[in-house]
């Protein structure tokens, strides 16, 4: 099982939109470098929505043939399509992924029974590790705590990245797991992250961890530990970010945060368009107090 800091990597694009695999292997190397537990690829933070499928196969293979066993790789796979998903887990599981990360549908709100079958037809039909994903804010459909109670049971199915930043249902849901088999949870959520992790989580998929890959680590293993103290003052350094990275939809504000670190092209693919003015003072303060970077050194 996989605990810790586990980054929602972004996408780097080159000036124009295409993909900037050599920019993808710098930031995977910064991540092995950092401490970062593990990488999920091709998430929500990656712009999955407009990747096509041929670049989103291409940015799986990318990833796990550059992080070469140093750290391991979790394969965004989700659709809002059975048919999809399965063909991009089968993918994933082809080139050597660590695990899968497959999102509650998206746009066609299925019901309950519509979601434990969807899974659940992906896990049986793959046979891969798969971490489901709940992200009401994103999908519109939430994952219910009794029907992630069922795919639990079901083999293959390994953890839950929560997004819900619901401490008292996470903690309904430890307290009603099936003793027998370990099952991973994550938080979704920088924000909650300590939190969900203190009240029994194994980590936190991070949107924070692109910039802040060494404190995130570091946060993440004081509370594992039960260093309470430590775990809340690197917390409170990295609030700004848990915050200012979400004044626009993600991943606008971390790919700006990243261009200005010089780490990556301020380039996104639309709807989505690059952030908004206003908010480029915030974003920088926050990287600053952070220690991402010094004042005045802003590439953005």
């Amino acid at each position: 099982m996989l605990t810790g800091s586990i980054v929602a990597i972004a996408t780097p694009m080159q000036p124009g939109g295409e993909l900037d695999l050599p920019a993808l292997a710098k930031l995977i190397d910064f991540h092995v470098a950092n401490g970062t537990s593990g990488i999920v690829i091709v998430g929500t933070t990656g712009e999955s929505p407009t990747v096509d499928f041929d670049e989103h196969c291409l940015l799986l293979k990318t990833a796990v043939e550059h992080a070469a066993r140093r750290i391991p790789v979790i394969a965004g796979t989700g659709a809002n399509s059975t048919t999809e998903a399965i063909e991009l887990t089968e993918y994933a599981k082809k080139i050597g992924a660590h695990a899968c990360l497959s999102v509650v549908p998206y746009y066609n709100k299925p019901t309950q029974e519509g979601l434990y079958r969807h899974f659940r037809k992906i896990a049986e039909t793959v046979g891969m590790p798969m971490l489901l994903y709940n992200v009401p804010g994103r999908t519109v459909a939430d994952l219910a705590n009794d029907t992630v109670l069922r795919l639990a049971r079901i083999p293959g199915i390994i953890g839950l990245k929560d997004a819900t930043s619901d401490l008292v249902r996470h903690v309904d849901l430890i307290k009603r797991l099936p003793r027998d088999r370990e099952f991973a949870l994550y938080s979704g959520n920088d924000d909650t992250a300590l939190a969900y992790m203190l009240l029994g989580g194994h980590g936190v998929i991070s949107v924070t961890a692109n910039v802040a890959p060494q404190s995130m680590s570091e946060m993440c293993a004081a509370a594992r530990r039960g260093d309470v103290a430590t775990a809340r003052a690197i917390n409170e350094r990295l609030m700004g970010l848990h915050t200012k990275l979400f004044v626009e939809a993600n991943p606008i504000p971390v790919k700006w945060a990243l261009a200005a670190m010089g780490l990556i092209h301020d380039e996104l693919r639309l709807p989505l368009s690059s952030l908004s003015p206003q908010f480029h003072d915030a974003v920088r303060t926050a990287l600053i107090e952070a220690g991402c970077m010094v004042e005045g050194m802003a590439h953005a």
